[in-house]
């Protein structure tokens, strides 16, 4: 964990576009701001800066984002759309130490479809007096540690074995997320699953065994896929003190 004082939470070390999880520090919470129409990703920013400002937070509160973007990218396609994203986040002053602490979740929808990258929602800190801690993890795909590289589990396999390992891949990869932000699935206010892929029959054996009681407050399904092509299953989970919809 790497803390961030001025943001007033600590953070996971993730890549260059995004942070693998973020907790907010004793004495703050974090906020989700839905917004109730996707905004392009541009007027976005501009959004974020204005309720930010409305809060009297600043920008350095701001600790993670939710994008949408038309289709899967290729990985050279990825890297170039991250770049003006992160130099964004540097206009704000964002970095620490050299490392993103802002967590993300970027996926495409499958239908309705979208014309450009959007931004669907945005989290950031507030002074409170909470007990129950706050935190977030970025979207897990399906991505398996092998020889100090990462490579797709099960590639290519759509199958229900395939999906099965995919999204045993998925979920111990965000318990370890969690156990780093000394947390647990059943702390979680919301996980939601983004895939194309019928999960029913993995529902009862695999998922809610592993997210415990959380399941009482639902979990809610995005028909999309990860933003990198050969990915077929994104996860990501948040414990937040309060939701607001925001309308452009």
């Amino acid at each position: 964990m790497i803390d961030h004082p001025r943001g007033n939470y600590s953070f996971i070390r993730g890549v260059a576009a995004y942070a693998a999880g973020v907790r907010a520090h004793p004495g703050y919470a974090i906020v989700y701001a839905r917004l109730r129409r996707l905004a392009p990703l541009e007027r976005g920013y501009q959004l974020i800066e204005q309720h930010l400002r409305e809060q009297s937070r600043p920008p350095a509160a701001l600790c993670g984002m939710q994008l949408r973007i038309p289709k899967p990218l290729t990985r050279d396609e990825f890297e170039g759309f991250n770049r003006p994203y992160i130099e964004q986040l540097r206009r704000w002053g964002l970095e620490v130490d050299g490392a993103n602490p802002v967590a993300r979740t970027n996926v495409a929808p499958a239908a309705p479809s979208i014309s450009e990258p959007m931004l669907a929602g945005f989290f950031y800190t507030v002074p409170a007096a909470t007990v129950s801690p706050t935190w977030l993890i970025a979207g897990v795909p399906e991505f398996i540690a092998r020889d100090g590289k990462l490579a797709v589990a099960a590639p290519g396999d759509t199958s229900g074995d395939g999906l099965r390992n995919k999204l045993e891949t998925i979920l111990e990869a965000a318990g370890e997320r969690l156990a780093q932000l000394a947390t647990r699935w059943h702390d979680a206010t919301a996980i939601s699953l983004y895939t194309v892929h019928d999960l029913h029959p993995l529902l009862a054996p695999l998922i809610l065994p592993t997210i415990g009681e959380t399941a009482h407050r639902g979990l809610t399904l995005h028909y999309g896929r990860p933003p990198v092509s050969g990915l077929e299953i994104e996860l990501d989970a948040w414990a937040v003190s309060r939701e607001l919809v925001l309308d452009l």
